[in-house]
């Protein structure tokens, strides 16, 4: 396994007015092979953007996502001198990489791992990890938030469509909920894949509920939300992460909500990294603004850390960037919960902004 090393010079990050005097050295770790290259692509042309606007060195190390290939990755970061390292699709590179990265003080960012064993064994063992991805309960957590802020009075139905994803997800939500002083109405379980769900429709219509989560894939969304139209029995319908799929062979009604990961290029705060990308025609889509950010944030804690450790301007700071605010908690997670409420507006979703938020 090899590290190549890119020396960025500073004449883009001058045209767009965001270099810095204060270079860093950041270690970028993805699949260049396998099932994951393309997501590996991704996050290299990400970083890269970034760090090329900010006058930093990129070390690129290729990430093989088996049990032993966390010591390469670990050797071609330390014997490159990185300041800090991000990108890591497998849990499998970190749980052997961690160790060597805490020895020699070089801070390790995620933007996809969601394990929470490995984060138990980070501050079980004080390695500088930090995780830019939603932790496992971070969506039905939104969620039950949600439903909460905006449906508390309204009468709630949970369905799923009997898959572990449906079913313990709408039983999460559950869980939340009942202690919150809310009950839903009707649960069921319906059979997916189907061509129409006018039966499940009418028994939501029979049981009163007239706002109902659907814990499935979007196409079963957009089938109940097309066949409860038809049947005129208005329903006020929100899914999870799944939501984010193809909209296709069945469009979503508008209307439809979802708490989900954003699209990071709709947001305000991507504005600048855009410009970058478009630049360099790199398509700012998949991993790509979220690897961008997590330079610019690496970036940032150098520049204020000083002769401190970075990991302690990383814990202590708030630090903008492409996909907005990125801060972390006492246990190396994101302060804020990265899931949003989303609303389907002709072609796409948008962020819902009830109230409360």
């Amino acid at each position: 396994m090899t590290a190549r090393r890119f020396i960025i010079a500073g004449l883009l990050a001058s045209f767009f007015g965001c270099g810095s005097a204060s270079a860093s050295v950041i270690g970028v770790v993805a699949p260049r092979s396998g099932p994951y290259a393309s997501l590996g692509a991704q996050i290299f042309q990400g970083a890269r953007a970034a760090a090329e606007a900010a006058g930093d060195t990129v070390v690129e190390v290729d990430e093989s996502c088996d049990e032993t290939g966390g010591n390469a990755v670990a050797k071609n970061l330390l014997d490159s001198r990185v300041s800090a390292a991000i990108g890591f699709l497998c849990v499998e590179t970190l749980t052997t990489a961690l160790p060597q990265l805490k020895a020699a003080q070089i801070p390790a960012v995620s933007i996809s791992v969601r394990s929470k064993i490995l984060m138990e064994d980070t501050l079980r063992n004080g390695w500088l990890f930090y995780r830019m991805a939603p932790v496992e309960g971070d969506e039905a957590e939104k969620l039950a938030e949600t439903i909460l802020d905006i449906w508390k009075a309204e009468p709630v139905a949970l369905v799923e469509d009997g898959t572990i994803y449906g079913r313990e997800l709408a039983g999460a939500i559950r869980q939340h909920l009942e202690p919150m002083g809310i009950t839903p109405i009707f649960t069921d379980t319906f059979r997916p894949g189907q061509e129409q769900q006018v039966a499940l429709v009418r028994r939501l219509a029979k049981a009163g509920a007239t706002h109902v989560f659907v814990g499935g894939d979007r196409n079963d969304m957009a089938i109940i939300a097309r066949d409860a139209a038809s049947e005129g029995i208005p329903l006020s319908l929100m899914g999870g992460d799944t939501m984010r799929a193809a909209n296709r062979p069945v469009p979503l009604r508008d209307g439809v909500l979802a708490v989900a990961l954003p699209d990071y290029a709709s947001l305000p705060s991507a504005t600048g990294a855009l410009t970058v990308l478009g630049a360099r025609n790199i398509d700012p889509g998949g991993y790509t603004l979220a690897a961008y950010a997590a330079a610019e944030f690496v970036h940032q804690a150098m520049t204020t850390a000083g002769r401190r450790p970075i990991a302690d301007a990383i814990r202590a700071g708030s630090f903008s960037t492409a996909i907005g605010t990125i801060a972390f908690d006492e246990g190396n997670e994101l302060k804020e919960n990265p899931f949003r409420l989303l609303e389907w507006r002709g072609s796409a979703f948008a962020l819902s902004h009830p109230a409360t938020e």
